[in-house]
């Protein structure tokens, strides 16, 4: 993983044109993702410190002087920044160059609530650090710049020509980059994936706000990032934009350059990636022959030898904006456009096999993933696509036409709200297999995005959207209504009829985690439709009903993420006693574990390394194995917890059907001695982390053949990022539920 975040991290300069053999001095460290790549160039590159480059021992072995000089994020740490400036000035050949990544004070990730990467704090940039560094005894660890302080500097240091480009996400995730004179023309909701230097403060969706303030001439003041470049010929690189895919890996990694001239260039960083150029290449030109308008593009050589693919620029409205247009507008005309989307893609390749009507839709000889509005403009009255990188061999055409309404959605609120989405998944016939589309997409993007490999880094840099609504919560009330409304949402529920107001997915998260300890009297909702219905076996029923009811007779808890009209409404109905359920927050269960005191007269026993332990398992046909397993565990801590799967889990989970039944299952490992109490694990929220949140042990106990399993290694440093651990237990040797159940099975047959 350490790796594929380095590559990542290249992608703040790998683009940029460096001349063939220059002089480079890199200020950092050796180890330094950016040094790295340097050193794989065809370049004559060092690194040195910032102190040692201030010696003058140093200057004098290096008066030859560098062609260029990187600094990423160094200059932000310094005291006395223009007199740093001079001396690196001093150490560039009269047409050298300084290239410098510096983070942003007014950068909008800051705004939106991420922390100041130096004090740790929130908002200290933006006030300047008046409070951060207000006191002579206050340490100076470093600080953010603006755009304006920034050239300040450099023009105080004697720099002429400088140019800013923004970088977006951040420095570390530097996937979009921008001249500082050049505007994005694309949806960034669809493009970007915002990183934070601490995501649990965030309290904003940072890539929906970027439209307005592209509108409002705010775009380049508020990117979170620059990369700075400061020419002393005054000659400066001719690229507007930049797209980096360094997270892909070597094979599929591009980055997409935008020159003035009014090319786009395409390159593989690696030559591994080669070939990806030249599919772009051939899938073009399939296209084309099938009628599809393809913008017209070539393989050149780059000034190293290596191929590159080039195309025109094309200045047009992208095909994903002019739809989002239309839908607003012109709703006719933007059903038109999207069946005429929908027939280009099944014009695309020959069908070898029509649509039979069963939801599969038809099969396309040659599926291209990536024929959708975002990757497209509209020109004389129809899509002129590109970047198609991507075919697959008898590929089903819904789940391109999936993707054609996925990616149209994509991080736009107000589109599902003009036209929710289910009409147009009506309108083309996906609804039946929806899931299907659905996961075949997610394991395509995974797989590119190397997810599965970042994930634990995502986990880290990342917003968690429960984390973002659950802040926002919190700046709309007092402390003491903030603890009333979303802290102490059980106060008054097990002496009260339980009343969840909703249907959704809240409802049923809540049902599944805490429906066991507090029993719910009615599920209430506004929607008329689904009143006579069942949710977990409860009926949904109208509001009206808490009418019929008394004060002090009924609690409400309400179950939706929208919940300030439900508020009013409750208000308006003259009820008082209600709660918010916030299904991202951590509630603790109401029968939590109590370790029973020691007699008096009984010796002292050792305490045991852990308070609570929890293990989750099936534990069909229970064996020694299963026994062992609870013995050590129990032996490591105090109070053992395990929760059991139920039949509708295994299921739906482990698609296959247990020998023995839940309620025999669980009333088994309840009779182990070892074990202090057994719960059911919900079906749909089973995994550690709800788990943690329920019962709050200090460690998970596990079978050692999940021991290199990324997805367990991630819920483990899930566990310990919150002070729990995961102990992985090795498995009795030769016995197992799977071997027993082949040794019956072979005995049968």
């Amino acid at each position: 993983m350490e790796d594929l975040i380095g590559e990542i991290q290249k992608g703040l300069i790998n683009w940029y044109d460096f001349r063939l053999n220059s002089r480079i001095l890199y200020i950092g460290k050796e180890d330094d993702a950016y040094f790295h790549l340097l050193q794989n160039l065809p370049l004559d590159a060092i690194n040195a410190s910032a102190e040692l480059v201030k010696n003058e021992e140093w200057q004098k072995k290096h008066e030859d002087g560098f062609d260029h000089i990187i600094a990423i994020r160094i200059l932000e740490i310094l005291e006395n920044p223009v007199g740093i400036l001079k001396i690196w000035k001093s150490l560039l050949k009269p047409d050298g160059t300084l290239l410098l990544g510096m983070n942003n004070r007014y950068g909008l990730k800051y705004f939106c609530g991420d922390r100041d990467p130096y004090t740790e704090r929130n908002f200290d940039g933006i006030e300047g650090y008046r409070r951060a560094y207000a006191k002579k005894e206050d340490k100076f660890t470093g600080r953010c710049y603006s755009r304006e302080e920034m050239r300040e500097m450099l023009i105080k240091a004697g720099w002429e020509k400088i140019r800013f480009f923004s970088v977006l996400s951040d420095l570390d995730n530097p996937r979009l980059i921008y001249r500082e004179d050049y505007l994005p023309n694309e949806d960034l909701s669809n493009r970007l994936f915002p990183t934070y230097h601490y995501p649990n403060s965030v309290f904003l969706e940072e890539e929906s706000l970027y439209d307005g303030l592209i509108k409002n001439g705010m775009f380049h003041q508020m990117a979170n990032a620059y990369l700075v470049e400061c020419s002393l010929s005054g000659k400066l690189c001719d690229v507007s934009h930049v797209t980096s895919s360094m997270e892909r890996g070597r094979k599929d990694a591009l980055l997409t350059m935008i020159r003035r001239s009014g090319i786009v260039e395409k390159r593989a960083p690696y030559e591994e990636g080669r070939e990806r150029l030249h599919n772009l290449l051939e899938h073009g030109q399939e296209l084309a022959k099938r009628g599809i308008q393809v913008i017209d593009a070539k393989i050149e050589k780059d000034p190293y030898g290596k191929d590159i693919y080039v195309m025109p620029y094309i200045k047009e409205e992208s095909g994903q904006l002019y739809l989002k247009r239309l839908l607003h507008t012109d709703r006719e005309q933007f059903f038109k456009e999207m069946d005429h989307f929908r027939d280009l893609i099944l014009q695309s390749s020959e069908i070898v096999k029509p649509d039979q009507g069963d939801g599969e839709g038809a099969i396309l000889k040659k599926g291209y993933l990536d024929m959708v509005p975002l990757n497209s403009f509209h020109v004389d009255g129809t899509f002129l696509f590109y970047d198609q990188e991507f075919c697959e061999e008898d590929y089903p055409a819904n789940e391109i036409i999936w993707r054609m309404i996925a990616t149209f959605y994509a991080g736009d609120i107000e589109v599902g709200k003009l036209l929710p989405v289910n009409q147009l998944l009506e309108r083309y016939g996906l609804m039946e297999k929806l899931g299907t589309w659905q996961k075949m997409e997610w394991d395509f993007l995974a797989e590119l995005r190397k997810e599965k490999e970042l994930r634990s880094y995502h986990e880290k840099c990342r917003r968690d959207s429960g984390i973002v609504n659950a802040n926002r919560q919190r700046m709309n009330f007092s402390a003491d209504e903030y603890q009333k409304l979303f802290v102490d949402i059980f106060h008054n529920a097990d002496t009260r009829k339980l009343i969840l107001f909703g249907s959704g997915n809240f409802t049923r998260r809540f049902l599944g985690l805490y429906g066991q300890d507090y029993p719910v009297y009615a599920v209430v909702d506004n929607n008329k439709e689904k009143w006579g219905q069942e949710i977990e076996g409860i009926p949904i029923q109208p509001p009206d009903i808490i009418k019929q009811m008394q004060s002090g007779e009924y609690k409400v808890l309400i179950c939706i993420k929208n919940y300030l009209s439900v508020m009013k409404q409750l208000d308006l109905m003259g009820v008082r006693e209600y709660s918010i359920y916030d299904s991202g927050r951590d509630y603790p269960r109401k029968r939590r574990p109590v370790v029973q005191s020691q007699d008096k007269g009984e010796e002292k026993k050792e305490k045991k390394k852990y308070h609570t332990g929890y293990i989750a398992g099936v534990f069909d046909l229970f064996h020694v194995g299963h026994l062992n397993m609870f013995k050590r565990a129990k032996e490591q801590c105090e109070y053992l917890i395990v929760g059991v799967v139920t039949d509708e889990g295994v299921r739906k989970f482990k698609k296959t059907e247990t020998f023995i039944p839940f309620e025999e299952r669980i009333e088994m490992v309840r009779s182990c001695r070892y074990v202090d109490e057994v719960v059911e694990i919900p079906v749909n929220f089973g995994g550690t982390r709800d788990a943690y949140r329920l019962h709050h042990f200090d460690c998970q106990f596990s079978g050692s053949d999940y021991i290199d399993d990324p997805d367990w290694l991630m819920e483990k440093e899930f566990l310990e990022r919150h002070g729990a651990e995961m102990v992985f237990f090795p498995y009795t040797e030769g016995t197992s539920s799977s071997k027993i159940k082949a040794l019956i099975e072979k005995r049968l047959s």
